[in-house]
């Protein structure tokens, strides 16, 4: 299945102050991260960011937090952020595409990601845009999200799905922008 922007959204997942410095490879993860958003702003997808316990690991650094409208940022405290009970009622009912970054990719992206895929969503992992302390915990979350429907993509592959097509101004801002 492609991804399509009239049907996507881009949700990073607690990519936080105190936690983001013990993620292995984090600038590299934060990077991404900020680019993802970046194309998500540019393209137009809408786009949501979750914090989960920030008064004990932090809030999204402000380079990521100041990209997100103040509405489109869900507290929570459960691992899954379904479990908020708030999260659906942010995404748009006909987007049922989700575009997923942020940490830890065993933890939280995974149980969010496995709660999505029951509800009949469809998930995209965004995988140099999502990071765990240990690399091992990442490469066994991909594995197992992939086994349960989600799909491991890279940012070309969003890049270009998002666009669907080329010789248009946003392909030619996108191009120089986003692709290098």
């Amino acid at each position: 299945m492609k991804i399509l922007p009239s049907n996507s959204t881009l949700l990073v997942i607690d990519v936080q102050e105190k936690l983001l410095p013990k993620i292995y490879e984090n600038q590299e993860v934060m990077k991404n991260v900020i680019w993802a958003i970046d194309l998500a702003k540019t393209i137009g997808i809408p786009m949501l960011l979750t914090e989960h316990c920030p008064e004990k690991i932090g809030t999204t650094p402000a380079i990521i937090r100041e990209k997100f409208e103040e509405i489109d940022i869900v507290t929570k405290t459960y691992f899954s952020a379904f479990r908020e009970g708030n999260l659906l009622e942010h995404i748009q009912k006909e987007r049922k595409q989700i575009i997923v970054a942020g940490t830890e990719a065993h933890i939280c992206v995974q149980q969010t990601v496995l709660d999505f895929l029951e509800l009949g969503y469809k998930v995209f992992i965004l995988d140099s845009a999502v990071g765990t302390r240990n690399p091992i915990d990442k490469e066994r979350a991909l594995q197992r999200m992939q086994q349960n429907g989600a799909e491991i993509i890279t940012k070309d592959m969003l890049a270009f799905e998002w666009l669907e097509k080329a010789e248009t101004e946003l392909f030619k801002i996108v191009l120089k922008t986003f692709i290098k």
